[in-house]
């Protein structure tokens, strides 16, 4: 039996919670899956896994042997980064994570150069608007904006997303457009409910800070739908710019309380703490980092 081979996949076991995810993960079968961990557990002679039918949870035994698995596959790992060092590919199976709308209008356009200069990588790319585990889910890194509140996870800011305050014009025929922050109280405000101060929406100007508590009839997880709320002339939305820059320059949103800045978020790639991060992460993430500055729509709108 190897060893190192066979504490790996422990490990991997009980971070998907799951044989077969990591049989599909590894390309082969869960019994064989099964077949390595039961080897374990016959060497070591004691039970890693408490198996049911409903979930794995691990044994006492199991637990501190995990614990001291991490340690020493991260030791292996280090060893094996400073040895190569500068001779790594930059090739294999890169597994993202973001949310839909960013990943769908700044991740994905942006593949296909990326493919480019680095054709030996094979991207999964996996798009939630809920905060993945990037352990369970197999995640190599994630994009995330705002502030992180998660102190297990490696973090690396790579970017800004400006906002900006929008309605379409078929809103205001009716309605006075606000003239300052004050004003949105009484007006219908659309909330991303992902955002911890999704209703509370905070502007400065001239060095002056201004906090309006917001309300309205709609609210979504998904920007996407709050941009198609936006576009119907439902109300007002302080959105990202990226998300509404062609709208913006066509006319079909109007920017309001532009003498106001607002508060903008950082973009954020994240790693799983007990990995090491390879080359092909490297490469995405400077590239990302490189891509997001240079992009016009990320600006704040003028």
């Amino acid at each position: 039996m190897d060893k190192l081979n066979a504490m790996a996949i422990f490990v991997r076991v009980v971070e998907r919670g799951s044989f077969s995810a990591v049989a599909r993960e590894l390309q082969t079968t869960q019994p064989t899956i099964s077949k390595v961990l039961r080897a374990l557990e016959n060497d070591l002679g004691g039970k890693l896994i408490a198996r049911s039918t409903r979930k794995l949870s691990l044994t006492d035994e199991g637990q501190r042997y995990y614990n001291e698995c991490r340690k020493i596959l991260a030791a292996v790992d280090a060893a094996e980064h400073s040895f190569q060092s500068g001779r790594e590919t930059v090739a294999g199976a890169l597994r993202i994570g973001s949310s839909v709308s960013f990943g769908r209008l700044q991740i994905a356009p942006r593949l296909p150069d990326f493919l480019k200069q680095y054709p030996q990588i094979q991207i999964n790319l996996q798009l939630n608007d809920q905060n993945l585990d990037l352990v369970n889910e197999g995640l190599d890194v994630s994009l995330r904006i705002g502030e992180l509140n998660d102190s297990g996870m490696i973090a690396r800011r790579i970017g800004t997303t400006h906002r900006v305050t929008v309605a379409a014009p078929a809103y205001l025929q009716c309605l006075e457009p606000p003239q300052s922050p004050q004003d949105l109280a009484q007006h219908n405000c659309l909330q991303f409910n992902l955002l911890e101060s999704q209703n509370l929406w905070t502007y400065e100007k001239a060095g002056q800070h201004h906090e309006v508590r917001i309300k309205g009839n709609a609210q979504s997880n998904n920007s996407e739908a709050i941009r198609e709320m936006v576009l119907g002339g439902l109300g007002i939305s302080l959105s990202p710019v990226w998300l509404f820059s062609e709208d913006l320059k066509v006319g079909r949103v109007v920017a309001l309380l532009q003498d106001y800045q607002t508060r903008s978020l950082p973009i954020h790639a994240v790693f799983p703490a007990n990995r090491r991060q390879s080359a092909r992460v490297n490469a995405f993430v400077d590239f990302m980092t490189r891509a997001l500055a240079a992009a016009p729509e990320l600006q704040p709108f003028k």
